[in-house]
């Protein structure tokens, strides 16, 4: 039976299935395809009605099955050199992959980066085909086993299908949870850094329009992320493999107050911080990223203090909006309600100013529903007293350029989970963020997952130009990562994801966050503490109304 394919604003009548790469032809600009508005492998086969729109590295639907297939080729290259070598991917600085070695007396070298990537332009050379396969999970279990890959037939007894997928390319078999490129040929862009003592592979983001940032080293947020390593080593809850065998042997409770622990002791290492300084420290700045937990973060850090007989006071930067019609307008002429420039900045260096200074100011406070400052309340600060300000802004120095900076304490908070599904797979550190933000905005603003899904975008956006750049300069960065919070919030995320239809085009991205959550095992949250950071988005914060 014959069908029509819409491609290029034409169309075109086939009469058996065809590819999608014979349709839009070898152009290897091409990642994956919208085949009626779902993503699609190149590979997919149309056998009925279409419309084809071809997606490019430009585009974000691209990246995650461009960097998957990346880390195949990557390992498969490692496979075919250094055939005895571990190798483990995590997200690192730069918006890149770092490559680890897990076996012990092993570091990168120069040698190493060089032969590493003549093996993966010879396999780029080859364009050899990425061919998919279903098989069953024992099958899936024996294979992964006789490739010496116990941490991915482990992670398959969480499953819930009953098969499994694999890709071949030439003998070199693995999965990485992803759609990916027809062949290695189409996987042609990427760089190759010397990071010891391991590596980083760059490959072409979205928000550089399909380009190879230019590398950035970050030490602060790399002292985070191998900290925050080294924790989920030491507890193992590295792998979502180790947080389930914790749950199963210790119990919901221990694995929760495990977590809570850990935060506990980041805020007491904080306090002491601000303690030993506190003769000088007037403002303490707190900012991160949306859905890091700034709210409960300032809260706890608020108490943390007053256990040390200091005893500041909270002034949100959301006070300072200007009235509504003032803000900037963004590229597409809407209003910027993440600029800088939204804000009074020059009123809220002068009420600082004056408050560190011993003055008695009156405070403005934004009326959301007038969408104009009112008068807020009168304060007075004592000289030993400091002031917490929170917002996205509170880390950017042109936010509180009036203020000397011995006076002020930065804090940056943000959740940096370093949990993998197996050694080639680690968890996108923005799916986290997104997934609190989709449970968050139900529970408290009755948003379905496709209107958070819709303006997730815009908010990477702002973060990207507002955020990421202030954290190099923060005295102390918060983890604000708990290893048992995606078991928490399965139960809470799941429906909301499953409700989005094939057709939708936030389709792919629910699709992958389902594929991560499905292999958590449940916890109910009968345990987690009302203070703690994760009840400010399933909710029963004792802060919630604060």
């Amino acid at each position: 039976m014959s069908f029509n394919v819409i491609f290029n604003n034409e169309t075109k009548t086939y009469n058996s299935p065809v590819l999608v790469k014979d349709i839009i032809g070898d152009n290897r600009d091409y990642v994956c395809a919208y085949v009626n508005k779902r993503v699609r492998e190149l590979t997919y086969k149309v056998d009925k009605d279409s419309e084809i729109v071809p997606i490019t590295l430009a585009e974000r639907d691209a990246k995650p099955i461009y960097e998957a297939s990346l880390r195949f080729l990557v390992a498969m290259a490692f496979h075919n050199i250094y055939p005895y070598l571990n190798i483990r991917f995590s997200y690192n600085v730069s918006r890149s992959i770092f490559v680890q070695f897990l076996n012990e007396g092993i570091a990168s070298n120069g040698a190493m980066v060089k032969q590493l990537q003549k093996e993966m332009e010879r396999l780029v050379e080859l364009d050899l085909p990425l061919e998919r396969s279903i098989v069953s999970k024992e099958d899936a279990y024996k294979l992964f086993m006789e490739e010496g890959y116990e941490d991915k037939a482990e992670i398959l007894k969480y499953r819930p299908e009953k098969t499994a997928h694999i890709y071949r390319c030439d003998n070199y078999k693995n999965y990485m949870y992803s759609r990916m490129v027809p062949s290695t040929g189409y996987i042609n862009k990427f760089k190759i850094l010397f990071y010891y003592p391991g590596l980083i592979i760059q490959y072409p983001r979205p928000e550089m329009k399909g380009a190879i940032p230019e590398f950035e080293d970050a030490p602060t947020f790399g002292k985070t992320l191998k900290r925050a390593h080294q924790w989920a080593t030491a507890t193992g809850c590295n792998t979502i493999v180790g947080i389930n065998h914790r749950i199963e042997r210790d119990g919901d409770i221990d694995l929760i107050t495990l977590c809570e622990q850990n935060h506990n002791r980041q805020l007491c290492e904080l306090g002491q911080m601000i303690e030993d300084d506190r003769e000088s420290i007037r403002l303490i700045c707190v900012a991160g990223p949306s859905s890091s937990g700034k709210t409960t973060f300032a809260n706890r850090l608020r108490i943390e203090l007053l256990s040390r007989g200091i005893e500041p006071i909270r002034i949100s930067l959301d006070d300072y909006y200007k009235d509504r019609g003032s803000y900037p307008k963004d590229e597409n002429g809407q209003p910027d309600y993440e600029s800088i420039d939204a804000l009074d900045v020059d009123l809220f260096n002068q009420n600082m100013a004056d408050l560190i200074s011993g003055e008695e100011v009156r405070l403005p406070k934004f009326d959301f529903k007038l969408g104009k400052r009112v008068e807020g309340r009168l304060l007075k600060v004592p000289l030993d007293q400091p002031i917490i300000i929170e917002g996205i802004h509170a880390l950017n120095d042109k936010m509180t350029k009036d203020i000397p900076s011995h006076q002020k304490f930065k804090i940056f908070i943000a959740p940096q989970a370093q949990v993998n599904i197996d050694n080639h797979n680690p968890l996108p550190l923005t799916d986290l963020r997104l997934l609190r933000r989709i449970v968050r905005d139900n529970q408290f603003r009755k948003t379905s997952a496709i209107e958070t899904l819709a303006m997730w975008p815009n908010v990477r956006k702002g973060e990207f130009k507002w955020i990421y750049g202030t954290q190099e300069g923060a005295n102390f960065v918060f983890n604000s990562f708990s290893s048992y919070e995606l078991s928490v919030m399965k139960k809470y995320a799941l429906p909301l994801l499953e409700e989005i239809n094939q057709e939708s085009e936030h389709f792919p991205v629910a699709e992958r966050l389902i594929r991560m959550l499905k292999f958590f095992k449940d916890i109910p949250d009968t345990w987690v503490p009302c203070n703690s950071i994760i009840r400010e988005f399933i909710g029963g914060s004792c802060y919630q109304d604060d």
